[in-house]
């Protein structure tokens, strides 16, 4: 079955167009070929630029062979998603952390799991994590599947260990028939638990953006500051260093100049790798603040003034000529990132869940 790029659940149905593509807006970015109308809008370099980063709208979302969608399976993973009964004391859910109101990331700079305990780093958004080829702010995952199941046996975020878990719902007499038709059996298993999730999350992904639209050919979906800012974003900034392709980012880690986090190195055990962080995606940017992995930084203003002119948040210039990016272009680059945002999926957070 192919995968849903937009999905919409009526609240006490199943996903009921778990499998209905949004096809007027989905492009294979191999061959997208930007509108000669957005490319007169911008210099010859930054057209250079923009070839060269291959900047182009989403494309299908890619599905394991191993973890095949089904509407059964995504309607499972949407109960398993919001329902507490997963964590210890039955307090925390996937959807406390990546919450649908708030870019399905958090508003908190760091997670707070069960106990009240503080995690030490900030929730990356679930929105369009399917893109993504590793997970969690220091690559450790390298599928939702296995990022499903982290947090769950994470002691600081929602404290279980997967034998509890599996017992847990097993109790749950009404899930059965769930498993039973996501899996063709009704037994709980922690894999089947990760597939549903990881299932669920592959329809959490956004639609459309604006600068969709502005490549597309429609110009006035961007106002005249994001277009400089979009210009800024690719020649000045030279932001596509970094952020490039269809989901704007290499996918890579660079180093961080915020201390007292180890990073990638604690994944790999490499001290080359000692402060580097994954490079995020930046579309839905405006929606998932506070800003870096340690949500140190409140505004998007802000994270683009630290990360174009290399300061620590709260450090500023000595004088306008070290900067890299005045604070008017900062301004410009950041209403140029929010017109990153897409249409968000109607996703209804379950009304009650199985007993």
């Amino acid at each position: 079955m192919n995968t849903p790029n937009l999905i919409k659940h009526g609240t006490g149905r199943q996903a009921l167009l778990a499998a209905a593509w949004c096809a007027a807006w989905v492009v294979r970015s191999h061959g997208f070929e930007i509108s000669e109308a957005a490319l007169a809008r911008l210099s010859a370099p930054a057209r250079e630029a923009l070839a060269k980063a291959s900047v182009a709208p989403l494309g299908q979302v890619p599905v394991p062979p191993g973890n095949p969608l089904s509407q059964e399976k995504v309607e499972l993973g949407r109960l398993l998603y919001f329902d507490k009964r997963l964590s210890a004391d039955k307090t925390v859910s996937c959807a406390t952390c990546h919450d649908p109101k708030t870019g399905w990331a958090e508003a908190e700079p760091t997670s707070t799991g069960i106990r009240n305990q503080l995690g030490p780093r900030n929730a990356p958004s679930v929105l369009d994590s399917a893109y993504y080829h590793a997970l969690f702010w220091d690559g450790r995952a390298q599928t939702l599947e296995e990022q499903a199941l982290g947090p769950i046996q994470n002691p600081k975020e929602m404290g279980n260990d997967l034998p509890k878990m599996v017992a847990a719902l097993s109790q749950v007499k009404g899930y059965a028939p769930y498993f039973k038709a996501a899996f063709g059996e009704a037994q709980v298993t922690s894999e089947r638990v990760a597939q549903a999730i990881a299932a669920f999350e592959r329809t959490v992904v956004s639609g459309p953006s604006p600068f969709d639209d502005f490549l597309k050919g429609s110009v006035s979906a961007l106002s005249e500051r994001q277009i400089k800012g979009l210009e800024l974003f690719l020649t000045k900034g030279k932001c596509t260093t970094c952020h490039r392709g269809p989901f704007l980012t290499t996918g890579q880690y660079a180093a961080s100049n915020l201390p007292g986090d180890d990073g990638r190195a604690q994944v790999t055990k490499n001290a080359a790798d000692k402060a580097k962080f994954r490079i995020p995606t930046l579309r839905n940017v405006g929606l998932t603040g506070p800003y870096f992995h340690d949500g140190s930084v409140a505004s998007l203003e802000d994270a683009v003034f630290v990360r174009a002119n290399g300061f620590k948040p709260g450090a500023g210039a000595a004088s306008a000529a070290e900067l890299k990016l005045t604070q008017e272009e900062v301004r410009d680059v950041a209403a140029f990132l929010k017109s990153l945002n897409g249409k968000l999926p109607e996703i209804a957070v379950p009304a009650q869940f199985p007993e």
